[in-house]
């Protein structure tokens, strides 16, 4: 939510709060271009004499309410020892901004690392260094760390010598001015987070360096250090028997829908004519993403596009304004959602096919020109790209009828039943539409690739009976295996791409990228009638 705010210019250098600003990494040092040495004050987010109450850290961030005070309350009064903290969620879900943002509420001193700017353990060792030292990089300098620190044995010992002489300087101030009206540091702790936590297990030490991050709550038996880790994966997929203590997790799932409608609504001029659009847009966007990153951009053009009909942007739409609108803007809307998040295909992923005859050449992904496929595919993967085709292109509520127990075949049942749907039926699934083209669970794909199957006229067991082809006669063992290696094969291929899933059940969303034509062909390779299982 962070992201739709435009804050004060603050003395720390942080992430940046604008939609608008390309570049999310955090900058832990102030300024370069300051002469001024780097002071305590300097390890506090916010402008001096800077009033940030609890109602407006509340009202930064709709959605995330429950997280907010359960994070107050582990931090607790000032000097007060704690557990480390792990804060996880998704991406875009605003972990880092709602942890900066609390400290900027609290004025508590704190050092920020990003894993991500901090891509290898010397630059992270000697980022936190830097800023526990009250060093800054410049010319005067030569642009060298306050230490050098290549292993984790001198970063510990380092660690401690610079935390020591920060806890000196900070409990000889305590005494001083209350530090909501001069900005000071507000206690003698000092608080260590550490950002973008799942890279590290990609570093070439990453498997040293998780142990020891985790393990600092131990090795520094330091009751005035506290330790914060945010991470986009979650707590069991770093903590193993190790003997340290585990930090006390903070989930932030995903936006709901609402959520979105109030962080897109704040800082609108008319916010009657933007929630109108809102109404049009959100909803099928969700069905894709929900990440406020990738929302709004996409928003800020659409916005455009849905005021043209408008000649005051300060108007007050009314009914009959809201529905010219709509109808004017509704064409727009699936042809954007395609355009937006498809998945371009780059050189590099052009796969190499060969010709029925035996001679190689080379096709770019979704080329369709011939009628005759030329390229080789298992007739299993040909099914489950069909299956991945219509799970994205259908609306999930019509599966019912058009994959019926015999596999789709009664099509005269499902005429007949679809004549008989009242006319706020039909408006509905042409609401649904708009969500085209839309994430799909593996389960569903599973569903439909049985019933496909099932009435293909190309034999899946001919061409595979070597290996048992799927195995669907000889049960749901070589079912999985075959069709979680073709899955694979797929993704790799950028036919198919994760679309998302849900941190807390595990589940993973799958989308498909290729083109209705290249699926007809493929298609017609098997004599699969496509076009009855296409929803139009």
């Amino acid at each position: 939510m962070g992201k739709e705010e435009s804050p004060k210019t603050t003395r720390r250098t942080t992430r940046s709060s604008a939609a608008d600003t390309p570049s999310k990494n955090v900058v832990e040092e102030t300024n370069a271009s300051s002469s001024q040495p780097p002071t305590l004050s300097d390890l506090v987010l916010g402008e001096e004499r800077e009033s940030f109450s609890l109602d407006d850290l509340l009202s930064s961030f709709p959605g995330r309410r429950n997280q907010i005070q359960e994070l107050l309350q582990l931090l607790g009064p000032r000097n007060s020892p704690m557990l480390p903290i792990f804060v996880y969620g998704g991406t875009s879900t605003g972990k880092t901004s709602m942890v900066l943002e609390t400290f900027r509420h609290l004025k508590r001193p704190f050092v920020y690392s990003s894993c991500l700017s901090c891509y290898n353990p010397r630059i992270l060792f000697e980022s936190v260094l830097n800023q526990l030292f009250l060093h800054r990089k410049n010319a005067v300098n030569g642009y060298s760390s306050a230490k050098r620190c290549e292993s984790p044995s001198d970063f510990v010992n380092f660690l401690r010598e610079a935390l020591v002489s920060v806890l000196a300087n900070l409990e000889g101030n305590s005494g001083k001015l209350s530090s909501k009206r001069s900005g000071k540091a507000n206690g003698n702790m000092i608080y260590l987070i550490f950002d973008n936590l799942e890279r590290v297990r990609g570093w070439e030490k990453g498997s040293t360096i998780l142990p020891l991050l985790f393990n600092l709550y131990d090795i520094l038996k330091m009751p005035e250090v506290a330790l914060i880790f945010i991470s986009s994966a979650s707590p069991d997929t770093y903590y193993s028997s190790m003997g340290y203590v585990e930090p006390i997790p903070i989930y932030l799932p995903d936006y709901t829908q609402d959520d979105l409608q109030q962080i897109f609504l704040r800082n609108q001029a008319n916010k009657k004519l933007y929630a109108s659009f809102l109404s049009v847009v959100l909803r099928p966007f969700c069905r894709i993403t929900r990440r406020v990153d990738e929302l709004s951009p996409a928003f800020s053009l659409l916005f455009t596009k849905y005021c043209e009909p408008v000649t005051n942007l300060g108007v007050v739409p009314n009914k009959e304004l809201n529905q010219r609108l709509f109808h004017y803007f509704r064409p727009h809307v699936a042809p954007s959602l395609n355009e937006i998040f498809k998945v371009s295909s780059h050189p590099s992923t052009e796969v190499e096919v060969r010709e029925t005859k035996g001679k190689g050449t080379t096709r770019k992904f979704g080329d369709c020109e011939d009628d005759q496929l030329d390229f080789h595919m298992p007739t299993s993967a040909k099914y489950l790209l069909i299956s991945a085709f219509l799970a994205s292109r259908n609306p999930a509520t019509l599966d019912a009828s058009l994959f019926d127990s015999t596999g789709g075949s009664n099509s005269r049942k499902r005429r007949r039943k679809a004549s008989e749907k009242s006319m706020e039926q039909k408006e509905t699934a042409e609401q649904e539409l708009l969500l085209n083209p839309g994430t799909f669970p593996m389960e569903r794909l599973l569903a439909i690739f049985q019933c496909i199957t099932s009435v293909g006229e190309g034999s899946l067991d001919e061409e595979e009976e070597g290996y048992d082809g799927l195995g669907i006669r000889n049960g749901n063992g070589g079912l999985m295996s075959d069709v979680l290696l073709q899955l694979s094969s797929l993704c790799s291929a950028n036919f198919i791409v994760t679309g998302g899933s849900c941190p807390l059940e595990g589940s993973t969303r799958y989308r498909s990228t290729v083109s209705e034509d290249m699926v007809l062909k493929v298609a017609r390779s098997i004599k699969f009638p496509l076009s009855k299982y296409i929803y139009r």
